[in-house]
């Protein structure tokens, strides 16, 4: 196998075995045989096929973002940031996402687009939750990303005829169909040849999926050792809902099925019963989170939007609770997420020390390659694959450098970023993708959102147009 070697790396994060944590090394070699990592520090003496110089450079293991939507998400950049519904809980999912969304030429620009930005921002590992499409496997596979094909069914549909009330339209087979056709995709990851695709079983919403759809879900996940997860305690119109149902949280109600356990993740887990903004206050459910062995995947960027941020995450971290990274939303760029984790954090516990840098990185590293049930990825050891990104310490946004990751999450991000590998193979080459055209797929993405603009008000309850649901930031003259 080819052996590539970083040679003189100023910066290396490098995974402790004994301490099973991250350390910093200084002015080493990192050396990787085909697909798996064969020297981490200090000088290699082996043959050497490509010799990379890693002098000005942060060598990184790659991240595991364990929750994104990647055919839909990218085309509403510019109509979403500043929507939410002041009758549903300032929530944007159930009066104006169902209205706004891309055609099959969209959905590919999407994809393309999504997969590239986080590559960008130093993603190796994804879980890619979108509804089962055409082509969507064979993309995922070329992209170069590890992926984790997750499609989404459900039981029903949502919607709201008036702004304040949402409906579920509910299918006669509780979406027995669908899922077959999700575990159809899934076999079809798990058996392409490429080897870097896996699946998760994800039914979509805890409130638009039946109690025997959630519960056969997970038991299909635990019979062929697949990771599951559904989205729970993700809002207010949701927590209600739930609660009107059947008298109980939603955190007691996934308890209730026996479904909170190791093997789950609760996608976002916000809306416990002890959030500020519910009252339900006899239920228990960071207690029951706690002892429930269930990971949760966090994605601050789509709800700080909405002005909603978790109580808060380092309290989860500190409670035991496993935590993973996921982006959710555009720009899909990983990094500025544990930035604003970091960020959120503070502000909602009113404690800088609430939660650390080191922290946020083990949840997008080493956190979510256990929640995955993987201890191959997300750290830079012998016999781990060889997934990771490297920064360029010199570039601006990165000096003055003192600590490469601080600088690296709370200023430079993406733009620092110049090469990413995975599995061994170079996908990101100083600063490009290798896998896809960017200005193309942004291009079509373009297309694909004037298109969207024009089917908006024929969707819309109101009969409003794009730009009366979503006004520009200044009028035109």
């Amino acid at each position: 196998m080819p052996v590539t070697v970083i040679r003189n790396a100023a910066w290396i994060v490098a995974y402790d075995t004994e301490k099973g944590t991250h350390c910093y090394l200084r002015d080493g070699d990192v050396a990787f045989e085909g697909d798996l990592i064969v020297q981490v520090g200090g000088t290699y003496d082996g043959q050497v096929d490509t010799e990379i110089d890693g002098r000005n450079r942060l060598v990184s293991p790659g991240l595991v973002n364990i929750h994104s939507h990647p055919s839909s998400e990218a085309m509403n950049k510019g109509m979403l940031d500043e929507l939410g519904s002041p009758r549903l809980g300032m929530s944007s999912l159930y009066e104006f996402m169902p209205l706004f969304r891309p055609d099959d030429d969209g959905r590919r620009a999407c994809v393309e687009v999504t997969y590239s930005e986080l590559l960008l921002s130093g993603v190796t590992t994804l879980v890619d939750l979108s509804v089962a499409w055409d082509g969507w496997v064979e993309t995922f596979a070329a992209s170069g990303l590890r992926g984790v094909v997750s499609p989404m069914y459900r039981s029903a549909r949502w919607y709201t005829d008036n702004g304040h009330v949402v409906n579920y339209e509910w299918e006669p087979d509780e979406g027995r169909a669908a899922m077959e056709e999700a575990v159809r995709v899934i076999d079809a990851a798990i058996a392409h040849p490429s080897g870097r695709l896996s699946g998760m079983v994800s039914p979509s919403q805890i409130d638009t999926c039946t109690a025997g759809l959630i519960s056969d879900s997970f038991a299909l996940a635990q019979e062929r050792g697949l990771p599951f997860q559904i989205h729970a305690a993700q809002s207010v119109v949701e927590f209600n809902e739930i609660t009107r149902r059947h008298g109980v949280t939603s955190l007691e109600w996934l308890h209730s099925l026996g479904v909170l356990k190791p093997g789950a993740i609760v996608g976002h887990g916000i809306f416990l019963n002890d959030y500020p903004h519910v009252f339900w206050p006899e239920a228990a459910d960071f207690a029951l989170l706690q002892g429930s062995g269930a990971a949760v995947a966090h994605c601050p960027t789509v709800f700080q939007r909405r002005g909603i941020a978790m109580n808060t995450v380092g309290r989860y971290i500190r409670g035991g609770i496993d935590v993973g990274i996921g982006t959710d939303t555009y720009p899909h760029n990983m990094l500025e997420e544990l930035r604003n984790a970091l960020y959120l954090s503070r502000v909602m516990s009113k404690n800088p020390y609430d939660l650390r840098t080191s922290d946020i990185f083990d949840a997008a590293t080493l956190g979510g390659a256990k929640i995955l049930g993987r201890d191959d990825i997300g750290r830079l050891a012998v016999g781990a694959k060889a997934d990771l990104f490297l920064a360029d310490i010199t570039d601006p946004a990165m000096m003055p450098l003192r600590d490469p990751l601080r600088s690296l999450i709370y200023v430079a991000a993406e733009r620092a970023i110049r090469d990413v590998f995975v599995d061994g193979h170079a996908v990101v080459v100083d600063g490009t993708v290798t896998a896809f055209d960017l200005p193309d797929a942004l291009a079509r993405l373009q297309q694909a959102q004037r298109r969207a603009e024009a089917t908006f008000q024929g969707l819309d309850f109101a009969d409003r147009p794009h730009d009366v649901a979503s006004p520009y930031v200044y009028g035109t003259s």
